[in-house]
């Protein structure tokens, strides 16, 4: 029984989405006004593996993640550079999307403000009409908080002194409404619309664009903990006043904060790691392990280590998803198992309800990834030392399922072409020439043909009778 945290309630809840077998996800995705960073690829990596337990699960999913295409920071970095703001989009978008293909992160819908100014025009109107917003003398409409009852309850904010909003202007009621319609500026982009010329409020957008793909009601919420205030508050109060829905969002569900070496992340520690930087220097694929192998809510340390440790975690399963590739083709089935062979099944069995108890319980990637790794132990000991077709196939199965998950073994379980197949027939070839070498004791020559094959990441492993070998990268 899969159970979540929802912010909302502080609470673990049983996961019962508003239509049984359906998900509806909508992560709060980038600004585009400079590179993604380690911070960004926290919540992306930890949204993406929840969605793919959900799909394992057997629900149908459907992940929305906005791209914020228009906002003050991209007009702000437009003037500073002297950029049209509709460059410098096309730019930090591209950086956005080559960051997720790296990080093997899918998402099914990517919705830009831009694309949907007459939809927010129509919501802010519904909303003008219903009460809850107004429209200052200057262009700008305001969403008027006291007309919404339950604000301040996601954030645990419930004192109107701590609900001060990012901007301040004298023409709002009160100092804590927040902008559903900007009102132009001089040398800003800008809409036609019934109030006037001006383009949307960060705000508005979510509930939008999440509305209009995912229905008046969303199972699932997220983004990072710095957007539940004012950000999240904000949708919640908007879209619930609009839509008469309460719960308009189910489960609200967010990422820990991701510290640098024991520091807070932030420009002015001039400690944020782009992540084409961190690309440069750590395979994608490792970071992707190292975020989808901790705890979504966590506070999460980035330090060389933890990354080095996560790249030796992923070549020991490349490692061992090759080494089971070779027994399946060295073995053959029998028709009966060994009593040691059956302790096998049973320990992978107890592995398999372990990953599947641990992500029951609020998606606990950490618990589960002990599961992936006790697997892996069990692939170079029991099953590495006497290969048996058997346990080799239900193992590699059980790596594969369990990849639909961590999704950082994707290359390593595609169809094998031929020209791989032609690499490995010549590594097989190789390692017969060395065994006849070693039976004639030219070890020298042996030996160089080892480590020469080790520099190209192929590790031989010699027993009594044989050879085996196996890729590590």
């Amino acid at each position: 029984m899969l159970q979540v945290y929802n912010t909302l309630t502080r609470a673990l809840e049983v996961f019962e989405p508003f239509s049984p077998g359906r998900v509806g996800i909508y992560v709060c995705g980038p600004t585009v006004y400079d590179y993604s960073h380690l911070g960004h690829a926290r919540t992306y990596v930890a949204f993406d593996v929840i969605k793919r337990y959900l799909r394992l699960k057997g629900y149908d999913v459907l992940h929305v993640q906005n791209i914020t295409d228009i906002d003050d920071k991209i007009i702000r970095r437009s003037q500073e550079e002297g950029r049209d703001w509709r460059e410098i989009v096309d730019t930090y978008t591209r950086d956005y999307w080559e960051a997720l293909s790296k990080l093997n992160v899918s998402v099914d819908l990517h919705p830009r403000v831009t694309d949907h100014i007459g939809d927010i025009i129509s919501f802010i109107q519904g909303l003008i009409e219903k009460g809850h917003a107004y429209v200052a003398p200057s262009g700008s409409v305001y969403f008027d908080v006291d007309t919404y009852g339950d604000y301040g309850r996601l954030s645990g904010r419930l004192d109107k002194q701590q609900w001060s909003q990012e901007e301040f202007a004298k023409e709002k009621k009160h100092p804590y409404d927040f902008a559903l319609w900007k009102a132009a500026k001089p040398g800003e982009p800008w809409w036609e619309s019934p109030w006037g010329p001006g383009r949307p409020g960060w705000h508005i957008e979510c509930s939008v664009m999440s509305s209009r793909y995912l229905g008046r009601r969303i199972d699932i919420h997220g983004g990072g903990t710095d957007l539940i205030f004012p950000h999240h508050e904000n949708e919640r109060a908007q879209s619930e006043a609009l839509f008469g829905e309460a719960p308009w969002v189910k489960y609200w569900l967010h990422t820990g904060m991701l510290q640098i070496r024991g520091e807070k992340m932030s420009k002015s520690l001039h400690n944020i790691i782009p992540l084409r930087e961190a690309f440069q220097k750590y395979d994608p694929l490792a970071l992707r392990l190292w975020l989808a192998s901790a705890h979504y809510r966590t506070l999460l340390d980035f330090t060389e280590e933890s990354v080095s440790q996560a790249s030796q975690n992923l070549a020991r399963l490349r490692a061992a998803v090759s080494l089971l590739k070779q027994a399946l083709r060295e073995t053959e089935p029998r028709g009966r198992l060994e009593d040691d062979e059956l302790e096998v099944l049973r320990e992978m069995a107890a592995l398999r309800e372990r990953f599947y108890s641990s992500l029951d319980y609020d998606f606990n990637a950490s618990g589960a990834f002990a599961a992936v790794m006790g697997l892996t132990r069990l692939v170079f000991s029991r099953i590495g030392e006497k290969p048996s077709f058997t346990l080799a196939l239900r193992a590699y199965n059980l790596l594969w399922e369990f990849n639909r998950v961590l999704g950082v073994l994707d290359s390593d379980f595609a169809e094998v072409p031929p020209e791989a197949l032609q690499v490995d027939a010549l590594i097989d070839l190789l390692v017969e020439v060395r065994s006849v070498l070693r039976r004639e004791k030219n070890y020298e020559l042996a030996d160089y043909i080892r480590e020469r094959l080790l520099r190209l990441g192929v590790q031989l492993m010699d027993e009594k009778e044989k050879t085996r070998w196996v890729r590590l990268r």
